[in-house]
């Protein structure tokens, strides 16, 4: 978040297109589930749209920016062959 202009952080920042949705939450988590499978890349895909669903889900606190450096993060360890190597 970044100062509001009274020097406090707070919500009136927050981006309006990643409002809560729980319809939109519902639907990224069901596609996930979709998704998911048993290989690595249908498991990888399943994590980023379940990560992404975070964003509009109204109990989670997260950014777009958080996001991305999950998603650079799962797709690390998954290159390198999972967080055991």
């Amino acid at each position: 978040m970044t100062a509001d202009g009274d020097g406090t952080e707070g919500e009136a920042d927050a981006d309006p297109a990643f409002d809560a949705d729980p319809e939109r939450v519902a639907l990224l988590r069901a596609v996930a589930d979709d998704v998911r499978g048993e290989t690595s890349e249908s498991k990888q895909l399943a994590n980023i749209l379940y990560r992404t669903s975070d964003l509009y889900d109204p109990d989670e606190e997260t950014t777009p920016e958080e996001i991305v450096r999950n998603v650079k993060f799962i797709l690390e360890v998954n290159e390198r062959g999972g967080l055991g190597r």
